[in-house]
C-alpha cells in the first residue's frame, strides 16, 4: 500500500471509530477524463450541479455528494497534485459552482473535507518552490463548492520504494528517508486517525 493510501485508510480508521461508515476509493483504476467545459451544469434549464460527462468517475461525483465528510488523498508531482485528482476535483467542483453571486455552490449542504497530501519532498523544499502556494486554488475551490474551508494535512520526505538498490535514486538518501520516517510514522499515523475523527465530529455539527 502507498503512502497516500495509507494515511488515508488510517483516517478512515478514526472516522469509523467516531461512528461512521467509511469508504475508501481509489481513482488510478477508473477511466475519466477531466472538465471539458461544457457548461451544461450551468445551464438555467437544466439541474444545476450536474456534470453531463459519462464515465467511470460519473457515479463516484454522486457518492461524494451524498457524503458527510469526504477527504481528498494525493501524492504530489512536481509540487502540484497528481493530473488524475485535477481531473476529479475539476468535474466535481466546477459542477457545484454556477457563477451567482447570491448561490455559490448549488450542493445544498455543508461537508467537511481535508486535502491529504504525501511527497517525497522535504518541508524545506516544499516551502522553497511555494507548495502551499500551488494548491491554494483548489483548496479555495472546496471550500466554495463545499461550504467549509477544508482541513490541510502534510506528510513529507517519504519513502518512494521498498527497495532502493532496483531503482536510480542517487540524489537521495535512503538511510536518511528511513530516519526520518521512523521518528516521524508513529506521530503522522495518529494525526491522520485524529483527522478522520474531526471531519466527523464537524460533520455532526453542520
Amino acid at each position: 500500500m502507498g503512502n497516500t493510501a495509507s494515511l488515508l485508510h488510517k483516517a478512515l480508521e478514526g472516522a469509523a471509530a467516531a461512528g461512521a461508515e467509511a469508504e475508501y476509493i481509489d481513482l488510478y483504476p477508473l477511466n475519466y477524463k477531466g472538465c471539458i467545459s461544457c457548461f451544461y451544469c450551468k445551464r438555467k434549464d437544466k439541474k444545476h450541479g450536474t456534470c453531463i460527462v459519462k464515465d467511470d468517475l460519473s457515479p463516484i461525483l454522486e457518492r461524494v455528494k451524498e457524503a458527510d465528510a469526504v477527504i481528498f488523498g494525493s501524492p504530489i508531482y512536481f509540487m502540484n497534485l497528481t493530473a488524475g485528482m485535477q481531473a476529479f476535483l475539476e468535474r466535481l467542483f466546477f459542477s457545484l459552482y454556477i457563477y451567482s453571486r447570491e448561490i455559490p455552490s448549488v450542493l445544498g449542504k455543508k461537508i467537511p473535507s481535508a486535502f491529504l497530501y504525501t511527497m517525497n519532498a522535504t518541508e524545506e523544499q516544499a516551502e522553497q518552490f511555494h507548495l502551499r502556494e500551488s494548491l491554494a486554488a483548489y483548496e479555495a475551490a472546496g471550500a466554495t463548492a463545499l461550504g467549509v474551508e477544508p482541513y490541510r494535512f502534510y506528510d513529507y520526505n517519504t519513502l518512494q520504494f521498498h527497495d532502493y538498490s532496483q531503482y536510480e535514486s542517487s540524489i537521495f538518501s535512503e538511510q536518511d528517508k528511513r530516519d526520518y520516517r521512523a521518528s516521524h510514522q508513529l506521530e503522522t499515523t495518529q494525526k491522520a486517525y485524529e483527522l478522520g475523527q474531526k471531519l466527523i465530529q464537524d460533520a455532526q455539527q453542520v
